[in-house]
């Protein structure tokens, strides 16, 4: 199962993925590390539909593999989204801003999510992690 954990940079999609991934046992895949691998700084357009691309490679490959997948990256644009194909969208809706305006500018809310954080709490990870092991 693919989860997109998304929202502006600095709404937590990090802190809720590094403690939702050992609760459900998945491979965690965080954008900016795959930036790193890639070697790929590139936030316009071409490059964002490129890294979602990148994102679901490694998602899809885990999925195959029957295992539980994570990925926590801005995801900014219905495009993005359908690029990756989630089974599962965890929206940290956490700030009404993120720190980089270009980001800001271009970020459209999901119109459907599975989970829709707007706050924090300390068992936000743990109500999610119960929820989808229901269904395995």
């Amino acid at each position: 199962m693919k989860v997109l954990v998304m929202g502006l940079p600095g709404s937590g999609k990090t802190y809720l993925s590094e403690r939702l991934v050992p609760l459900i046992n998945a491979a965690w895949y965080n954008a900016d590390k795959v930036r790193e691998m890639a070697n790929d700084w590139d936030f316009s357009d071409e490059g964002r539909v490129r890294q979602s691309k990148r994102m679901r490679v490694f998602a899809d490959f885990e999925k195959e593999h029957g295992r539980f997948v994570v990925c926590d990256f801005v995801c900014p644009t219905i495009e993005t989204r359908k690029n990756f194909e989630p089974d599962i969208v965890i929206w940290m809706d956490t700030i009404k801003k993120g720190r980089f305006e270009d980001t800001n500018k271009i970020f459209q809310s999901p119109g459907k999510v599975d989970f829709h954080i707007s706050e924090w709490n300390e068992h936000n990870h743990d109500d999610i992690a119960r929820e989808l092991l229901k269904n395995v």
